[in-house]
């Protein structure tokens, strides 16, 4: 055995029975074998008395210092993880303390791999994420990404099969009442492996999610969700203004379709980014751009609370998990949001100025204000706070005209004119150097 690499060994829940022969040689070759409690339980018995046994629960920010004062001391150490330690495991967390030249892997099959075995689903496309950890307690709607179940609801969103590896308070009843909250249904089946390898193992197949809700399942367990792709998938952008639910009587309050377009175009948005929405209305530009920023994330505040609620309903018919909206006055509430890289200003409730001030000095390097305005007195405050900012902007008159039935024949009616202000962080020609 190596004397200046620590061994990461990959074990399952049939122990010592299950290690290959080679595994089994380096560990009874160890001097020092740090796991978890329930992992040294396995394997002690079948070790000599001269090795020593390091318990890391509750212990984790301590591991690394074990295994460097070990292998100063030259002495071989093993560290036990379960399944495979480079798929959610603790390998990452080694390599990135102590170095890649410091740590050899030799994996036993993940315990997704087993599950989907158990299950007979191929899982070469299925996503896999995880929410072994804390208890992230029950999912609700606006949830943001800090959440435990974040990750299993927005990949369930992406893919059409999910693996999860649960915990204890994680559990799969709990990950089934979460998809239920994010609007989920009988398009999704919930499968869940308990004690694979024990002999009490247990398979609970394609269950619904209000079946998988209901009960409790044995730990440990891995969960593989299902979802069946839509019949006719929605497109990314581009609804129609009649697809959002609006204020009534005074439907209409909505940046229109054209507007949106040319807006979220100048808001520069990648599949990541994160995205504050000021003056939300009823969503609809805010979960546009929740739907190109797959990936990242929309905090959207509306002071209106018809239009809040609009939102809220739109959000849902969107099954839009990636979005945050709290009812409100801009600037209340801005400050625990998380830096922004695009901004789109939709209504400021006559904080214009200062929301201005406060946006650019929060923007991330790169990062772009949108505004809308149909008044001149607003776009004349907003052009002056940008002057005395001293940022880089620029403005767009959109003048958008739709066609219209008359008789037989069609006319185009005028919608009315909408200055759409773009400001940058960087200006447009140094973002184009650091290309």
């Amino acid at each position: 055995m190596s004397d200046h690499r620590c061994l990461i060994l990959g074990i399952l829940d049939d122990g010592w029975e299950g290690l290959s022969a080679a595994g089994r040689a380096r560990l009874a070759a160890s001097r020092v074998v740090i796991g978890a409690r329930r992992t040294l339980d396995l394997v002690a018995p079948h070790l000599g008395s001269e090795i020593e046994l390091r318990d890391m629960d509750g212990a984790l920010g301590k591991t690394p210092e074990w295994v460097r004062a070990a292998l100063a001391d030259h002495l071989p150490v093993t560290l036990l993880a379960t399944g495979d330690p480079l798929c959610h495991g603790i390998a990452r967390f080694l390599v990135d303390k102590l170095g890649a030249a410091c740590v050899e892997v030799l994996p036993a099959p993940s315990t997704v791999a087993l599950a989907c075995a158990r299950l007979n689903k191929t899982w070469q496309d299925a996503a896999i994420r995880s929410c072994h950890g804390a208890d992230a307690g029950e999912w609700f709607d606006g949830a943001a990404p800090g959440h435990g179940l974040y990750a299993i609801v927005r990949a369930v969103a992406e893919q059409t099969r999910v693996a999860a590896f649960t915990s204890p308070a994680n559990s799969p009843d709990r990950v089934a009442r979460a998809l239920l909250a994010a609007g989920y249904g009988d398009d999704v089946r919930i499968s869940v492996a308990a004690r694979l390898c024990l002999p009490d193992e247990a398979l609970f197949a394609d269950l619904t999610l209000a079946e998988a809700a209901a009960r409790r399942f044995p730990d440990p367990n891995i969960v593989v969700i299902d979802r069946a792709p839509a019949p006719s998938p929605r497109a990314v952008f581009g609804f129609e203004d009649s697809d959002f639910v609006q204020r009534q009587p005074e439907k209409g309050l909505i940046t229109k379709l054209e507007a949106r377009a040319v807006s979220l175009a100048k808001l520069g948005l990648r599949s990541d980014s994160l995205v504050w929405d000021i003056g939300a209305g009823s969503g609809s530009v805010g979960l546009e751009a929740s739907r190109i920023a797959r990936a990242g994330h929309v905090w959207a505040i509306e002071k209106n609370t018809g239009d809040a609620a609009n939102a809220r309903e739109n959000a849902r018919r969107l099954q839009a998990t990636n979005y945050t909206l709290v009812e409100g006055k801009a600037p209340d509430g801005l400050d625990a949001w998380p830096d922004p890289d695009a901004v789109f200003i939709g209504g400021s409730g006559g904080e214009l100025a200062g929301l201005i001030e406060l946006i650019l000095a929060r923007l991330r390097p790169s990062g772009r204000l949108v505004m809308n305005f149909v008044t001149i007195e607003n776009l004349a405050t907003a052009t002056a706070a940008l002057a005395a900012a001293g940022a880089q902007w620029d403005v767009t008159m959109l003048s958008a005209a739709r066609s219209q039935p008359i008789l037989d024949m069609h006319r185009l009616a005028a919608q009315n004119p909408v200055w759409i202000v773009t400001a940058y962080k960087n200006t447009p020609q140094a973002e184009n150097n650091n290309e």
